[in-house]
């Protein structure tokens, strides 16, 4: 794709929603650091996340594969080291690889993240400063909890995420921590000193893995007024007194899961405005991040890719969290910026998965997409918005037991569960809110058959 291959930055946040930036229509989120990347580069506004949920999500954006195909379903187990790996196929092609900030490509257990780096290594990091996420924190050490230790801040942090666990959705105060200290500005610090003190040869490729904005809603003090709970957008909460007619048993009982009905409408609007504080600090780093590649040479053949493994219901439906294959969870950022490679304040409507950026990234810098890879270069969509990419994306999860696949077209969404009983079914373009489930509804009978049988073809079981 270059005669000079360019540097390369992935940002990559938590559990954050599609919506929550300026540059996708959001009236009230103040994100000015990932606008000023959309407005330069391009922007996927129908992106869609492998997976509504950390580790598979992750799984398939390192390796390249849907998660039927590398098998991590849930937040368990581990691809082997040895797997499929973007960053290898970097480091064969000759770039110096670092990671900076949460993985989660490993199950974050009792122990200090150190003693996995010869993991990471494997999979394909010459250098590796690793965080956990907020609530591994628990239980995790870091290179972050050791700062905290030294600084006597880790007691007090773990003293209120104790505090949080004992009603978790409730949870909605500031962070005990200083602004300096909270760890998406632990995360975003420890990306500026790398960058500035990068002296090697080889071009760069430098994964940021923020921690937030996932849950719980911690925002640091200076942030945690930012936003007004009366003014920040309500949830989509479209349920009806009673299910229609049509709908079956199977899916009345899974649009009641995990339904949090005892929270306050005042109590979702004030979490919404924790979360998008949160987003709006890790704004600031990427602002910082950005500054500090100008600062130092990188800027000149820098190829940005933003993106979020999944999003947040933050109440639409009456949930909140993830795992669901509702448009708040399924929906995720996803931006590229390369100056004079990508024409500037692009937005493309094609049906992008985050399994894309691997063969993104690797077509940019001349490597061949692997084969059998599941996901398509974004390239030709970005040469040309009017390019076809794919007629239906697909993504997988495993929640209560169960694992789910959905289907997504121009104009409809699908999800069925392990015995292929179709639970969801919403007509994106009448009905963008997913208000109207038309499961079983005998007008819609065709096109269920015919959703069923693309799911099957795409390999979702």
């Amino acid at each position: 794709m270059a005669p000079e291959r360019p540097h390369i930055l992935i940002l990559m946040t938590d559990q954050q929603r599609a919506d929550a930036m300026g540059c996708a229509g959001n009236p009230v989120i103040r994100t000015p650091n990932m606008d000023r990347l959309a407005a330069g580069g391009a922007r996927f506004a129908r992106a869609c996340t492998s997976s509504p949920l950390c580790m598979p999500a992750r799984a398939s954006f390192i390796s390249g594969h849907h998660v039927h195909r590398h098998g991590i379903w849930g937040n368990h187990g581990e691809l082997p080291a040895d797997y499929e790996s973007l960053f290898r196929r970097l480091q064969a092609a000759g770039y110096y690889t670092a990671h900076i900030g949460k993985s989660h490509y490993y199950e974050h257990g009792d122990f200090h993240l150190a003693d996995r780096e010869p993991y990471m290594t494997a999979r394909g990091f010459d250098y590796v400063h690793e965080t956990t996420g907020p609530w591994a924190t628990l239980r995790a050490d870091s290179y972050m909890t050791d700062q905290w230790a030294r600084k006597g801040l880790l007691g007090r942090f773990r003293a209120d995420y104790q505090k949080r666990k004992e009603d978790r959705a409730r949870a909605v105060w500031p962070s005990p921590l200083p602004v300096e200290d909270h760890m998406d500005s632990y995360v975003g610090w420890q990306a500026v000193h790398f960058l500035r003190e990068y002296d090697g040869e080889l071009p760069l490729c430098l994964f940021v893995g923020f921690p937030g904005p996932h849950e719980p809603w911690d925002p640091p003090e200076e942030y945690a007024g930012m936003y007004d709970p009366a003014e920040v957008p309500p949830p989509v909460d479209p349920r009806p007194e009673e299910p229609p007619d049509w709908l079956p048993r199977h899916a009345r009982n899974h649009a009641q899961k995990r339904r949090a009905e005892a929270l306050k409408p005042e109590t979702v609007r004030r979490i919404r405005a924790a979360y998008y504080a949160k987003v709006s600090l890790i704004d600031h780093w990427v602002g910082e991040i950005l500054a500090a590649c100008q600062e130092e040479g990188f800027a000149e053949n820098l190829l940005v890719a933003f993106w979020s493994d999944h999003g947040e219901l933050a109440g639409d439906h009456g949930c909140l969290y993830k795992g669901r294959f509702w448009e708040g969870a399924l929906r995720v950022p996803l931006i590229f910026r390369w100056p004079g490679r990508i024409e500037p304040a692009t937005t493309s409507a094609a049906l992008a998965e985050t399994v894309d950026i691997m063969p993104t990234l690797l077509e940019a810098v001349g490597e061949d997409v692997p084969a059998e890879a599941s996901g398509k270069s974004l390239w030709p969509v970005m040469e040309d918005p009017t390019a076809p990419l794919r007629n239906a994306a697909l993504s997988e999860v495993e929640t209560d037991g169960s694992r789910n696949v959905m289907i997504c077209t121009e104009r409809f969404k699908y999800a069925a569960d392990r015995r292929g009983r179709g639970y969801m079914l919403y007509h994106l373009v009448e009905d963008p809110d997913e208000e109207n489930n038309l499961i079983g509804h005998p007008e819609h009978e065709e096109v269920e058959k015919a959703l069923a049988a693309r799911l099957r073809l795409l390999g979702g079981s």
